[in-house]
Parts: C-alpha cells; structure tokens; sequence
C-alpha cells in the first residue's frame, strides 16, 4: 500500500472511529483543541493528517496511532477488534478496513421485541452460530437455527431478533449501506 493510499484511508477510518463513539465533532473539538473545521476536513479528507492532529484524537479515542492511521499489526494477521454495542445487540468487526464488504460477528441477547422492518440499499447474509434468530423479510417470518444460513437483498423490507427463547450468535455480512442501517446510528422513524 502507497503513502498516498494510507493517508487517503485515515479520514473515513477517523468519521468512523468517532461515530462508533457516538461522539459529536464538537465534542471531539473540545477534547483535542482542534477546531471543528479541521476535524470535519481532516475526517472528509480536505486536509492532510499530520501528528499534531492525530496525536491528540488517538488521546481522545484511547487507541494507539496505528489504530488511526491503519496500520496492520507486523506479521499479525489477526484483526483485534473492540465490541460495538448497539441497541442491546453486541457486533464484533470481522474486518479492518472501513468501507467495502464488512463482516461482524453478532450477539443478540434473549428478549422481546416487536418487529419493525427497515429498508436500505445493499444486500446482507446471515449465517447462525448459536441459538435461534428471527428473521422477518418482506411477506416470510421465519426462525433459523445454529448452521442456516439467509440471503437477502436490503431493499425488501427486513428485520432479525431475538426469538424471545433464548441468545443467538451470528456472523453478519454486508455493505456500506447495511453497516450504517445495523451498525451505526439507525434513522428515526418520522
């Protein structure tokens, strides 16, 4: 990978590291005394990441620069990866790179809830490790068990949880769409 490759990759990685923190620009600002003109450039890839700016965001997220700058672990292929907890459902990144094709190992705990299919562009797969996983889809509510798998394309109207019976863990792969429908801030219904 060129200088040029990596430098282009810290801004996305920077929006995504401070979303998945659910940490405003102007929060991040008061934080690190850097304007927010310059993270929003920074982070839209308008400016240059340079130490002075990415020493005191590292501080702010409590990663290590690496971390920020993309940098792959030595001779490790392993990727290390912190939980993102959202909505009570628990994703574990799979992937390193932001954007593209991404891929989360997910816990949904035992409850409740009501469906409230959502659509988005992209197209998702599923796949059961453990427990029993609802998965409603456009006019088919069915439950997959540990080793079923599910195909779908994201437009059709879709929503998977918990059975009320019990945990399930599944490995989830989809889009850039997908990640911000599943993963990040979900909209809010008008």
């Amino acid at each position: 990978m060129t200088t040029d490759e990596v430098l282009a990759g810290v801004g996305p990685r920077l929006r995504q590291m401070r979303k998945e923190r659910e940490v405003t620009l102007a929060a991040l600002s008061e934080t690190t005394g850097i304007s927010v003109s310059t993270l929003s450039r920074l982070e839209s890839g308008l400016r240059k990441p340079s130490l002075e700016l990415l020493l005191p965001i590292a501080r702010a997220h409590q990663v290590a620069l690496d971390e920020l700058v993309g940098a792959p672990p030595a001779g490790d292929p392993r990727v290390r990866s912190k939980p993102i907890v959202r909505g009570g459902r628990t994703h574990w990144p799979l992937t390193r790179q932001p954007g593209g094709l991404q891929a989360y190992k997910v816990l949904e705990p035992q409850r409740k809830l009501e469906p409230d299919p959502r659509t988005h562009e992209g197209y998702e797969w599923l796949y059961v490790l453990s427990g029993r996983l609802r998965l409603v889809l456009g006019e088919h509510d069915v439950v997959l068990t540990a080793g079923e798998a599910a195909e779908f394309d994201t437009r059709v109207p879709h929503w998977f949880g918990s059975t009320g019976e019990g945990p399930a863990e599944f490995l989830s792969l989809f889009g850039p769409q997908g990640e911000r429908m599943h993963v990040r801030a979900r909209p809010k219904r008008p």
